[in-house]
Formats: structure tokens, sequence, C-alpha cells
């Protein structure tokens, strides 16, 4: 398209996420036109398109069918994230697609398949992940230091992450959340996609996960709230990855430790505990019994004040609708990625075992239905519960 023409585009999905974020930063920007808003809700799908001067829809098919959309927005509940990227993207439709890309592995295959497929008659087509948090000052910073090779040979990474607080109110505030059937889990799939992505951003997939995770253990929900998970990479790396909605105070304390030294991000701060010389050639070499590497204490410095965020991502996205490609903050097809991390981590914890990956997708997804199948749990919906969305954003 031309670079004078203007992106239609049309949000799918009119939930939190969807009405208070998507909908917004779309008119800040100049080279978008909003021409739909959809949503199974007629009422709010209606009102939407009232007070931003569009058209409604309660069907994503009538939607891609009528609206001459050159790219949607998928903001809808984790599983109908499948069959809407596919049928857009067997339409031509770019995809700028909300975390996560699906709920099992198998699913977010056959979204990736589809835009493969679709690429072959729409070579300029775009698929866009909404991993805002890659935008996020800190992870770019080390991102940056751990590609860089600063580190040398990396050790181990502990991330703990328990600064996702949520109430038995938010969870009794929709009724998908937190079901098996509704959401396909809890916290992995709810809260830490971002995180799983980022880990994976980092240092990759893992080759083996253990996991640890508890079943409802401070809420009244069916899915898990608590998870520990460790993980073996191929070059010898291992990780921890700490995660759970129920503590307050929480903490995020992300440490990476490789053989030139440290990197410690937490409260704001990156600090790097710099090795004077590799901890690994030390070990080996020292006639010492306990002595240490030398180490230096630096705090690397930070650029907080840039643009991040939804719309951050969204811009670099129609910029490459707009060009006929470009560089995307996530491409939709890694969102396989942290995705596997996060089904790795269940499917080990039902089997009490370790699991190799890639694990096999069919296990997972038929454990997933059978959970949904035999579910006797009674969800209680509270529509007194109210829920500020921009709080759950992290601010790193």
């Amino acid at each position: 398209m031309s670079m004078s023409d203007k992106v239609k585009v049309a949000i799918v999905g009119l939930g939190n996420i969807g009405a208070n974020t998507h909908i917004k930063y779309v008119q800040e920007l100049s080279n978008v036109e909003l021409v739909g808003v959809c949503d199974l809700v007629r009422e709010k799908a209606d009102k939407f398109a009232a007070q931003y001067n569009t058209k409604a829809y309660y069907d994503y098919i009538e939607l891609f069918d009528q609206s001459g959309i050159d790219a949607v927005i998928i903001a809808v509940p984790h599983y109908d994230h499948t069959p809407i990227t596919i049928e857009a993207f067997r339409r031509g439709i770019h995809v700028l697609c909300e975390k996560p890309l699906a709920v099992h592995v198998n699913d977010a295959q056959k979204s990736i398949d589809a835009y493969q497929e679709a690429k072959i008659e729409y070579p300029e087509l775009i698929f866009g992940m909404m991993f805002q948090e890659r935008t996020l000052p800190f992870y770019k910073k080390l991102k940056e230091l751990v590609s860089g090779g600063d580190l040398g040979q990396l050790t181990r990474v502990t991330w703990i992450n328990t600064a996702w607080f949520r109430s038995q109110a938010y969870y009794d505030s929709g009724g998908w959340r937190a079901t098996w059937a509704g959401e396909g889990g809890g916290i992995l799939t709810n809260q830490c996609p971002h995180n799983l992505d980022l880990y994976q951003w980092l240092f990759g997939v893992p080759a083996r996960i253990s996991g640890h995770a508890n079943i409802g253990k401070y809420h009244n929900i069916e899915v898990e709230d608590e998870v520990t998970a460790y993980f073996e990479h191929d070059n010898g790396m291992i990780g921890h990855f700490i995660v759970t909605t129920a503590e307050s105070p929480g903490t995020n304390r992300f440490e990476i430790v490789g053989e030139h030294g440290k990197l410690v991000y937490e409260n704001d701060k990156l600090v790097l505990y710099k090795n004077r010389k590799s901890m690994l050639k030390h070990l080996r070499e020292t006639k010492e019994g306990f002595a240490n590497v030398e180490t230096w204490y630096t705090e690397i410095p930070v650029n907080t004040k840039v643009p991040t965020g939804h719309k951050v991502v969204a811009e670099k996205f129609f910029a490459a609708v707009q060009n006929g490609g470009g560089e995307l903050i996530a491409e939709g097809t890694e969102g396989i990625k942290g995705l596997t991390i996060g089904n790795g981590i269940m499917l080990s914890s039902f089997n009490k075992q370790m699991v190799n990956v890639p694990f096999d997708a069919d296990e997972y997804e038929l454990k997933l239905k059978e959970l949904i199948q035999t579910s006797k749990f009674v969800k209680t919906v509270k529509e007194d519960a109210t829920s500020d969305f921009s709080q759950s954003f992290s601010k790193a």
C-alpha cells in the first residue's frame, strides 16, 4: 500500500484491553483509520462504535466480509485467537495479536502454518505479537548486555516475579477468567506470557523443563496460582522461574550469572557485578581454595525517558504494513516460544517428571480437554468487582 494511504484497522474484542488500551492509542496514530469494532456483546460494540465514530460488528466473519480492513487487532479471550488469526490470514489481513498467541502449542502452530501459507499469496503479510514488555528500557538493556556477550558463558538465571498480586475479587470479575474452558490456565496463561517471552528472547527456549504448579492454592480457582520451574539449556545454563498471584508485597528480581559477572535487575536498578577475569577460568586455575574473583560493582545507566508500551508495538506494526515489511517489536511466529515454556511447565507438573523440549503437544492438548470436560468448578461472577487494568502492566 502507498505511504499516503491510512491503514484501515478494526479491533476485535472490546474487553478491558481492547476498550481501554488499543482503541485509545489507535486514535492517536495519524497513519491509521479505525473502520470497525467487533464484540459478541452487541451493547459493547454499539457503545464504542458510537463513541469513536466507527461501525459496530458482532461477528468477526461479518467484519472481515464487510469492512474492507487492511489489518486487525485481536484482543479476545485466548482460545479465540486461533480461529480469528487463521481466518484473517486466509483473507490477506495483517494481524496484531494480543498475548498469548494461543492456549497451547498445537493451536499456536495452526496460526503460524496459516500465516506461512498465506504469505505465498500475500508475500507482504505482517503478523505481530503484542509483547509490549520488550519495549521497557530495563529489559531492552538486559537484551543488549546478554546478546552482546558481556557476561560470557551464561551459567544461571533466576527470575523471581511475584509482583502479580490478584485478589479473589479479580478472579470473580469475569466469567472466563481462571477456568480451563475460558482461559486455558492461570498465571502462566494470563499474567506471565510476557515474562515467558522475555525469558526466551534473552536465553532461548530451554531443552528440559521441570515444573511445579499449584492449582488454586490461595484462590478459589481451578487453575494454577503459584508456579516454580527449573530449566536446563543445552549450553549448560540453568534457569529458575518463580511466580505467583498470591504474594504481597511481591518481588521482581532478575539475576543473570555468567563467567564474567552477574547482572541483577530489581527495584528499577540494574547492577553489574563485573568479574576481573572469567570465574570459570579462575576456578580451574587458582591455587587458592576459597579466593573469589575480584569483582567491581557497576550500576548500569538506563535511559527510562523513552516511549514504551502497546502504542510503540503498534506503531512498528503499522509502519511495516505501510512499507510492505519492516522490523517488529515481536514477530507473531515468536509467540509459540514462550508458550512452549508455559505448556512445558504445566505438562511436567501434571506428569510429575521433567519434560524434554519439544514435548508431545498432543498430550498437552488432550490433558487440557480432559480438564475442561471433567471440570466440576462452579464459577461465581460478581459484577461489582471492578478492575482498573492500567494497574496490571509492568512499569519496568
